[in-house]
């Protein structure tokens, strides 16, 4: 299958409270699931690696992904060009960090492209780490080093080999910026996998606001 010819059903999102403004500003999200967002544009995308067996899950032909003409591709895995059905958004959750209750969480550097109805596991979700900032990006920048997210491409696919459930790797592309830290970092950006990204913390966002509705 061509990147074309992915199917995206976003029947799901449709049916929850969306965010009304579109901005990429960090802000306090109130009465919605998600936000809309657009991915940042990076300068030289360039696909680093990429997992044969997540290429067949999700039915797409090896041949998009061939070092040799896969420009198209790395545009694609870090939000350059969207695909026709592509609904970009990040999701809004609570949580705890250091013991306590933070509050608004969020997506804060991760993107999600949409629903795929793949032609033989379901519906695959598939999202961007490191993609730029969104609404529950506070002071951060939205990016990603290249370096974590190498780190999240072995760890998963690891994971999956054991037999642990978790997120899958579809690829890593790097991206032709810096990205700063402590210091100067290669910036990358990470393709995840999974049914649904759905968290306890979707669930507590809500719980927390007492909004049942």
């Amino acid at each position: 299958m061509r990147l074309d010819q992915l199917e995206f059903d976003n029947s799901f999102t449709a049916e929850l409270p969306a965010d009304p403004s579109t901005e990429n500003r960090p802000r306090q999200v109130s009465g919605a699931a998600y936000s809309r967002v657009t991915p940042v544009r990076t300068e030289a995308p360039s696909l680093l690696a990429v997992s044969a067996e997540m290429l067949d899950l999700l039915g797409i032909d090896p041949e998009e992904a061939d070092p040799d003409h896969a420009d198209r591709f790395a545009a694609v895995f870090t939000g350059n060009e969207l695909l026709p059905g592509m609904d970009p958004h990040a999701m809004a959750y609570a949580g705890h960090q250091f013991g306590n209750f933070a509050g608004q969480l969020g997506d804060g550097r991760a993107i999600t492209l949409g629903e795929v109805v793949t032609p033989h596991h379901g519906r695959q979700t598939l999202q961007l780490k490191g993609a730029g900032p969104t609404p529950y990006s506070r002071m951060g920048d939205g990016r990603a080093a290249l370096g974590p997210v190498l780190r999240e491409y072995i760890v998963s696919e690891a994971m999956a080999a054991f037999g642990i459930p978790t997120t899958r790797s579809l690829a890593v592309v790097t991206t032709g910026e810096a990205v700063f830290r402590e210091r100067a970092l290669p910036g990358g950006i990470l393709t995840r996998i999974a049914r649904s990204h759905i968290r306890v913390g979707t669930f507590q966002f809500f719980a927390a606001r007492r909004d049942t509705e």
